[in-house]
């Protein structure tokens, strides 16, 4: 029999940290329901030079895409380059047979833009951060 383990705080765990983490998890999960198929994915936008000006990175999950991050360097921004990436991203799950998207965002945002991409609330966590709330969206593509 193992020794129980001890119990450590990590203010900035390592990506091994995380890694081994959720590689706990996933085989878990993957041995209680089979075919998680977890894998990450990016949309980059680059400069001339290669430097990353914006993107959009997440995971695919059970079939379903997980946006989480979506930026455009402010200098770029009010050109359409987010909504093109959003666009990229759902082309690339239809193509992928995935089910859906889904994504979170604060009020203060874009839940707007999230709406206009046909995305729909689905829950929300008021006041986080105190004073606005955190708002979760989904978009079937099946």
């Amino acid at each position: 029999m193992s020794a129980t383990p001890r119990l450590e705080f990590v203010d900035e765990p390592s990506p091994s940290d995380i890694e081994a983490v959720v590689g706990i998890l996933g085989e878990a999960a993957e041995a209680q329901r089979p075919g998680g198929n977890y894998r990450d994915y990016g949309f980059l936008l680059k400069d001339e030079a290669g430097t990353i000006r914006g993107g959009l990175t997440g995971y695919v999950l059970y079939d379903w895409m997980f946006i989480q991050f979506v930026s455009v360097a402010a200098d770029l921004r009010g050109q359409g380059l987010g909504r093109m990436l959003m666009q990229e991203a759902e082309n690339w799950a239809r193509r992928q047979g995935l089910g859906g998207m889904w994504l979170d965002t604060f009020a203060f945002q874009a839940p707007e833009f999230y709406r206009d991409l046909g995305f729909v609330a689905f829950g929300t966590i008021e006041d986080h951060p105190a004073g606005s709330r955190r708002i979760f969206f989904q978009k079937r593509l099946s």
